[in-house]
């Protein structure tokens, strides 16, 4: 069973950094995708990024490309997201996700079977 653990979500001001990881155990991830989603109130949970465990091929929803790089550490099971240049408007709660890699790739929450508890990004103006 996998399980997911998020951490190094705050308070920041705009045009601050955070980075946030996301512990994964529970199998060998070398055949898997891992994704950050997030979701602000009132709000549907949205993509922001996700890669490939094995190869480490990324792919970034266009409101966060350039500012925001998934990367993982393979000895540490651990998936990171940093987040630089923060607007108001990345405030949400962030969750980490796993799922078997396809052929075709996702960025559909409900493709994801997996998720972690989620950590919340607050970005004062």
């Amino acid at each position: 069973q996998v399980q997911l653990v998020e951490s190094g979500g705050g308070l920041v001001q705009a045009g601050g950094s955070l980075r946030l990881s996301c512990a994964a155990s529970g199998r060998t991830f070398s055949s898997y995708v891992m994704a950050w989603f997030r979701q602000a109130p009132g709000k549907e949970r949205d993509f922001v990024a996700h890669i490939t465990w094995s190869g480490g091929s990324t792919y970034y929803a266009d409101s966060v490309k350039g500012r925001f790089t998934i990367s993982r550490d393979g000895a540490k099971n651990t998936v990171y997201l940093q987040m630089n240049s923060l607007k108001p408007e990345d405030t949400a709660v962030y969750y980490c996700a796993a799922r078997r890699r396809t052929i075709v790739p996702t960025m559909k929450s409900a493709d994801f079977g997996s998720w972690g508890q989620g950590t919340q990004v607050t970005v004062s103006s």
